[in-house]
């Protein structure tokens, strides 16, 4: 991990002609604004992370009849 100090106004080109720039900065965290060629995708990890998450637990969900054993069914009443 490289790590730098940047003022307000001041960038940070990276390989592939995607540009992060700091817009400002206080207390609470920094704004920053990234220039990138619209072939590159930019997501916030947390936003990925909640997505991959649900995926996995979708699929754990549709393999096989796992889902049956958590349907909250009554056991049939034996007849007299």
């Amino acid at each position: 991990m490289l790590i730098l100090n940047r003022r307000q106004g001041e960038a940070i080109i990276i390989d592939g002609g995607i540009r992060i720039v700091v817009l400002s900065s206080d207390r609470r965290g920094a704004r920053i604004g990234i220039e990138a060629p619209t072939s590159i995708n930019i997501q916030r990890e947390e936003l990925v992370s909640r997505v991959a998450e649900e995926n996995r637990r979708a699929n754990a969900r549709s393999t096989g009849t796992e889902w049956l054993e958590q349907l909250p069914l009554r056991k049939p009443v034996p007849e007299p």
